[in-house]
Order: structure tokens, then C-alpha cells, then sequence
């Protein structure tokens, strides 16, 4: 077990860096260092442990580390198996798998079968504008089949992802509305829900088995780009050659699909800065309409389907939670009204952000399309998508458009948003330059949930817990789980921090402007482990989703692509006034200091009087910023080193 490393560089010897970096793409090159130099890196970033941990371990009395408090260990890769899905990318494999199919099935095509199967995912939860789906549709009217659409139930997986249990909630509140959906459809919603139990990897057989019992000749489905579920899709594609079942997967997620970006030089690289990138994604999107076109929606089966898997749908029905996924009733209702369910609502909440003006009444527990909203359709620029450009960064009202669940359950696709955005912008043209206009910043900030998608998909070491920066690998990380547990309760002491974290944890979600800011202090000023940081917001988000929350991880801890520079830290005073310049956030989520205003809400510590301060019953800071900003600069600045304790 790793020694830990809040020890002095006496007892905590330098751990081995990357030394080589292809300026271009900022990959390690291989070369001969023995496997031994990268054990530290195996499965844990670092120990993660404090000191006390150390010292029973150096004195053999192992057994009582486990009733010392330390933080979750992030889930990471080792350095080796990182590379060796880098140099072959599991999207590539599922091409290539596809292409190896779809040849083979020219030669010797098969029969459409009984029922076509649409294997529906956590992240296309839609009947509009489903690529998949529509198409599966197309297929089974074409040949006077049924289609079917199947959801699968991985709880083993949902743990093994840091699903929150707030997703998992959403995940069902959403199921059970396209069950409706789908019924006047005469469409049948099937759920097959695996044992807590059951390998991760046995999804693809267990679809196919059911493939078998209904007969299907095909399985139609979107990718996904993390590295688990390409992996998942490879077996699929494999298997189902194998039993003689075609398997349809189909580019759903992002407007343009990853690779489709091509560098202006030409040649078959990405871009791994996002300002190119969303010059040549923003011309594409404006030059070619056809990528915002919608796909057609299902067709209805024939009114005997639903009867014909009457038996199916009593025994694969949704349930009414997942087993360890449960929410209490009071934050299931709060969930409900902050976070609704279904494709009417996202589209509410779209068309909200487009025609109305933003309002602090929307702090606390409300849906995001409660009415009182002040339509200003007829004057857009005073909507809240009008005064964007500014407001994003205003976390006292709702000034964002709150579409960040809908978008990464696939309630709502990108296409449909911009689309929409288009047709109510003047001259029905989507303004795409960000220095011009709000809906320009508005665009490119769906272009960064794109450019993100298209990072993982090329570079599967950032799905794995790896830097995108290897050079970052060796940041020597604070290890204290008191910081990180204050961090996560929302009492550092820094009242736009802690607002912001008790937002978190009371709403499943929290503003961007506001995650940034915690997520600096985490990394820059508490020195804590990015991974940490990224997997208790996966674990507490309703919007969790794995290429936007590691994007803006990496970006905060200077360590992904195009990322803040390191030696930019975020100063909560002054984010503080950039975010709340109200102060009507921070009175919200921390009450202890709702009778404070001006600066002495901003830094209660810092103006008020010792005795003053004591009586608000809040938390002094746990750190001093200035001393933590400089801690941060030379751990940076001396990779593989801790300079401020040697």
C-alpha cells in the first residue's frame, strides 16, 4: 500500500513523472521505465490517507486503519492500461466491428425476423429526434414487424459509474412517461432489470437472449463514447454476428460525431483546443443545415402488439426504485419539482430560458417552469437567453437555461435546442459568434458539452480516471479527509463555496459559475484530487454525465484539454461578487448568514469581530487563500514534489 503523501519528502520519495510530452497531443511517449516506477499509480492516484494512517501502517497495526476516516478512492487506471486503450480506441473497434457486419451481410443477408428490439440507453431517453429509434421504427414498419423498444436495469453498473441516486430517480420518472407515450403507440416498453449480482459485461448476451425469445432479427441502438459502453457495444456487435442478429448503432448523441471535426490543415486529427474546434463545429453546424434536421419520430405498431406482449409487459415492468438508488420521499418530491420529468417539460423549460426573464424566485425548491415567468418574447434581448452574455455568471437567479438534466439523460437533443433557437433567432439563423451576441455564448457553451464528447471518444485514458495532461500525473495531492468532508458539507468557511455545495446537495444540482468556483477550491486551494472532486458530483447530480463532469474537472485542475492555466486560481471573495452580486445565493443556502450584506457576507470571518463571527454559528475558514494559492503554484510549478514541506 502506498505510503501516504502528506508525509515529508524525507519519508514520501519523488514519484516518476512524465518527461517526454508530444507538444501536439501531450501523450506520453513509451519508453523503457520499468513497470515498477508506475506501481504508485496503480488503481489509486494516491493513498489518500492522513498521517495517522501512516504511522499505524509503519507500525504494523494494519488493522486499525479501517476505522480512520478518509475519503472514497477515485476509480483509476493504471498508467499501462490507459495506454493501451489510447492506442486503440474502443469507438474505432466498433466501426471497424460494424463495417466487418455490415460486409458480411451484403453477402448473406438475414431474415427481419418477428419484432425489431430498440435497446433504448440512460442517455437517449426520447421518442423526438432519436436517430436509433426512428430508424429501428423505419425498419420494422418497412417489414410489417413489431418493434419493441428495451430499457435494462444495471444496478452493478449504475454503482461502478458513481450514478447518483437522484439520476437513477430521474432515470424512472422518465421511463414511465415514454411508457405512456409509447402505449398509444401501441409499442411496447419492456424493462429487463438484471440482479444487483450479475457481471457488468453480461448485458450484451442477456439482450440477446431476450432477441432469441422474441424472435428479433435486429437490435437497433445510439452509442455512447465512454469506454465501458463502447466496450459493452463491441460485445454486442461480436456476439450478435455470432447468433445471427443484426445490431444497428448509430451516432445520436452529439450534432456532429466524434471525428467529424477535421482540422482545417487537413489529415485525420481532432482538435484538442476548444476555440478551433468550435470555429470549424460552428461553421459546419451554420453551412449545413441538414445536421439540425430531426429525426422522424416512431410510427405507431399495429393495435395487436401491445396484446401480443401482454405476458412481457406484467413481468418486465419498470420499478418503482433500484436497490440502493433509493431516494427518501422528501428529496424524491424535491427531485420531482426541481427536475421534472418527461419531453413536454424539457421543451417548457427550453422555450422558459428563450422567452422569459430570469428571477431570484427560483433559488430555493421549484420547478424550473413554475409559473409568474415574465414573457418577453416580443423584446428577446431582455430573456434570459438576450441578457446570457452577462448573466450566466449571476448564480442568484435563474439566468441559465437548467436544460443540463434533459441534455444528459436524452430528454432533449442538442439538435432539437439549436434548432429551436434557430428558428426564434432573427432570420431564423442560429448566431454562433460568441463575441457578438449572447446566443453566440450560448451556442458555444453546447459546443464545449460536443467538444468534450469528442475528447473521450479519442482520448479513452480520460473516461479511466487519467489526466488528458499526463504531465500532471505526478501532482502531489493533500490527503486530509477533514477537508474534503467540510468541502462536501459546505463548511469551508467561504460562503460562496459552501452555498454552492449545499445547493449541490440539497438540489441534485448547482450553477455553473458555482461549480467552478468549488471545484477550484477543492483542487487549488484545499490541493485535493480532481477525481475526488469529479466523483462526488457524479454521485450527487441529477445531470451527471461523465464528458461534461470530467471537461470541467480537468479545465478547474489545469490538468485537461485547453484547460485554466495553473497559475489562474480562483479567489472566492472576489468569484464571490461575480456570481452573487446580490448576495441573495449565499443568504439562501447558508442561513447562518442571511442577516449579512455588502462584504461582510462576501467574508463574515474577515470583517466582523471575533464575537460577532462566533455568534453566527458559522465555520472559520479551513484555510487561509493566499497561503493555499502559493501551496498550489509550487506543487504545479515542481511536479512530483511537495516544495512547500520540504
Amino acid at each position: 500500500m502506498p505510503s501516504s503523501s502528506s508525509a515529508s519528502t524525507s519519508t514520501n520519495p519523488k514519484r516518476p513523472v512524465p518527461d517526454d510530452i508530444n507538444p501536439e497531443t501531450k501523450r506520453q511517449k513509451k519508453d523503457d521505465q520499468t513497470q515498477a516506477d508506475e506501481d504508485w499509480f496503480n488503481g489509486n492516484i494516491c493513498a489518500f490517507f492522513d498521517g495517522d494512517v501512516a504511522e499505524k501502517l509503519d507500525e504494523g497495526r494494519a488493522d486499525q486503519v479501517a476505522s480512520l476516516p478518509r475519503p472514497s478512492d477515485p476509480r483509476v487506471s493504471t498508467v499501462e492500461n490507459a495506454d493501451k486503450k489510447d492506442a486503440n480506441p474502443p469507438l474505432q473497434l466498433v466501426e471497424v466491428e460494424i463495417e466487418k457486419q455490415d460486409k458480411a451481410l451484403k453477402q448473406s443477408p438475414l431474415e427481419a425476423g418477428k419484432s425489431v428490439i430498440y435497446w433504448m440507453r440512460m442517455n437517449d431517453l426520447r421518442l423526438t429526434d432519436n436517430h436509433a429509434l426512428s430508424l429501428a421504427s423505419s425498419f420494422a414498419q418497412s417489414n410489417s414487424i413489431p418493434l419493441v423498444v428495451l430499457f435494462v436495469v444495471t444496478p452493478r453498473e449504475y454503482k461502478a459509474h458513481d450514478r447518483s441516486p437522484r439520476r437513477i430517480d430521474f432515470l424512472l420518472r422518465n421511463l414511465r412517461t415514454l411508457q405512456s407515450s409509447l402505449s398509444k403507440l401501441n409499442i411496447p416498453l419492456l424493462v429487463h432489470s438484471q440482479p444487483h449480482d450479475a457481471p457488468r459485461k453480461s448485458q450484451p448476451m442477456e439482450v440477446l437472449k431476450l432477441a432469441k425469445k422474441w424472435g428479433a432479427g435486429s437490435v437497433w441502438s445510439n452509442l455512447s463514447y465512454e469506454v465501458d459502453e463502447l466496450e459493452r457495444d463491441l460485445r454486442l456487435v461480436t456476439e450478435g454476428s455470432k447468433q445471427g442478429v443484426r445490431v444497428e448503432l448509430k451516432h445520436d448523441r452529439l450534432v456532429v460525431k466524434p471525428g467529424g471535426v477535421k482540422k482545417k490543415t487537413g489529415g485525420d486529427g481532432m482538435y484538442n483546443v476548444f476555440t478551433p474546434f468550435y470555429n470549424v463545429w460552428s461553421d459546419m453546424i451554420t453551412s449545413n443545415p441538414s445536421l439540425l434536421a430531426p429525426y422522424a419520430s416512431p410510427k405507431p405498431n399495429d393495435v395487436s402488439a401491445l396484446k401480443t406482449f401482454g405476458d412481457d409487459l406484467k413481468a418486465m415492468s419498470i420499478p418503482t426504485s433500484v436497490k440502493g438508488f433509493e431516494l427518501d420521499e422528501k428529496d424524491a418530491k424535491a427531485m420531482k419539482k426541481i427536475h421534472p420529468e418527461g419531453e413536454e417539460a424539457a421543451v417548457e423549460v427550453l422555450n422558459r430560458f428563450l422567452t422569459t426573464k430570469a428571477r431570484s424566485s427560483q433559488l430555493g425548491t421549484v420547478s424550473p417552469i413554475a409559473d409568474g415567468a415574465e414573457d418577453v418574447s416580443s423584446s428577446k434581448k431582455d430573456s434570459r437567453l438576450g441578457t446570457y452574455g452577462t448573466g450566466r455568471d449571476h448564480a442568484d437567479k435563474d439566468t441559465t437555461s437548467r436544460l443540463s438534466p434533459y441534455f444528459a439523460s436524452g430528454v432533449i437533443s442538442a439538435r432539437q435546442v439549436l434548432a429551436e433557437t434557430a428558428r426564434q433567432s432573427p432570420g431564423g439563423k442560429l448566431p454562433v459568434d460568441k463575441k457578438a451576441s449572447a446566443t453566440g455564448t450560448w451556442v458555444s457553451e453546447i459546443a464545449w458539452r460536443e467538444f468534450y464528447n469528442h475528447i473521450i471518444a479519442a482520448y479513452p485514458r480520460v473516461s479511466m480516471g487519467q489526466p488528458f495532461n499526463v504531465k500532471y500525473r505526478g501532482v502531489q495531492w493533500e490527503t486530509d479527509p477533514k477537508y474534503l468532508q467540510a468541502w462536501k458539507e459546505g463548511k469551508a468557511g467561504y460562503p460562496i463555496v459552501d452555498a454552492a455545495m449545499r445547493q449541490c446537495n440539497a438540489q441534485g444540482w448547482m450553477h455553473n459559475r458555482c461549480r467552478m468556483i468549488a471545484a477550484s477550491f477543492l483542487t487549488k486551494d484545499l490541493m485535493l484530487d480532481w477525481r475526488l472532486g469529479e466523483r462526488y458530483f457524479m454521485t450527487q447530480f441529477v445531470d451527471g454525465d461523465l464528458a461534461a463532469n470530467n471537461g470541467g474537472w480537468q479545465w478547474v485542475a489545469s490538468t485537461g484539454t485547453d484547460p485554466q492555466p495553473y497559475f489562474r486560481i480562483f479567489n472566492p471573495l472576489s468569484q464571490s461578487e461575480k456570481a452573487d452580486p446580490s448576495g441573495d445565493y449565499i443568504r439562501y443556502f447558508v442561513p447562518e448568514l442571511k442577516g449579512l450584506k455588502g462584504k461582510d457576507l462576501l467574508d463574515p470571518h474577515g470583517r466582523l469581530s471575533p464575537a460577532a463571527f462566533k455568534a453566527l454559528g458559522y465555520p472559520a475558514p479551513i484555510v487561509d487563500h493566499k497561503k493555499a494559492r502559493e501551496r498550489a503554484l509550487g506543487r504545479y510549478k515542481n511536479i512530483g514534489e511537495k516544495p512547500d514541506e520540504a
